[in-house]
C-alpha cells in the first residue's frame, strides 16, 4: 500500500522497489508513473495520508485529478478510531480512483472552523476543487465506498 506526505506540487512517496521518493502531482494521481530511479511502475496512494499543514490541503482540495475524501478526526475520538481501518480498507480497494486524506481537527483547528465540523468523525468528498458531499459518524468501509461512489456520480454533469 503507497501512502505518502504532501508537498506543494503533489504527493511524495517511496518506491516500493528501490525505496527512492517519487512525487506524483496533483493533477496526474490517477495516471500511471514510473519511478525515476528504477523505472518501475508506482502504486497510486493506496492508504490515508495524514495531512499536516492546510496549506497542503488546499493545494491537494483544488488541483486534485481525483475525488478526494477527507476523514476529520481527533485522536481522543473512539468512534474515529474505529473508523480508520475501514478507511484504510477504502483507500487500499480505490486507489487509483480516489485519494483519502485524514485531518485531525485538534491540530489543524483552522479547517475544522473552516469547513465547520462539529461532530467527529465526519467525511467529506471533494471534486474540482469544491464539497460535495458530507456525512457524520463512523461507518463500515462498504457503506463508506457507497457514499464516496454516489457523491461523486451525483456530481458529475450529465
Amino acid at each position: 500500500m503507497a501512502s505518502g506526505t504532501l508537498d506543494d506540487r503533489g504527493v511524495v512517496t517511496a518506491c516500493p522497489s528501490c525505496g527512492q521518493k517519487n512525487r506524483q502531482a496533483y493533477d496526474r494521481l490517477g495516471a500511471a508513473s514510473r519511478c525515476g530511479h528504477c523505472k518501475r511502475d508506482l502504486p497510486s496512494p493506496g492508504a490515508p495520508i495524514e495531512i499536516q499543514r492546510s496549506a497542503d490541503f488546499d493545494r491537494l482540495v483544488a488541483a486534485s485529478s481525483l475525488p478526494v475524501a477527507v476523514d476529520y478526526w481527533a485522536p481522543w475520538c473512539g468512534p474515529c478510531r474505529m473508523v480508520a481501518p475501514e478507511l484504510e480498507k477504502v483507500a487500499a480497494r480505490q486507489a487509483g480512483r480516489l485519494v483519502i486524506v485524514k485531518v485531525n481537527t485538534d491540530a489543524l483547528s483552522d479547517l475544522g472552523e473552516r469547513f465547520a465540523i462539529r461532530s467527529i468523525p465526519t467525511l467529506a468528498v471533494f471534486a474540482g476543487g469544491r464539497e460535495i458531499a458530507r456525512t457524520a459518524g463512523a461507518r463500515p468501509a462498504d457503506e463508506i465506498e457507497a457514499f464516496i461512489t454516489k457523491a461523486v456520480s451525483d456530481a458529475r454533469p450529465m
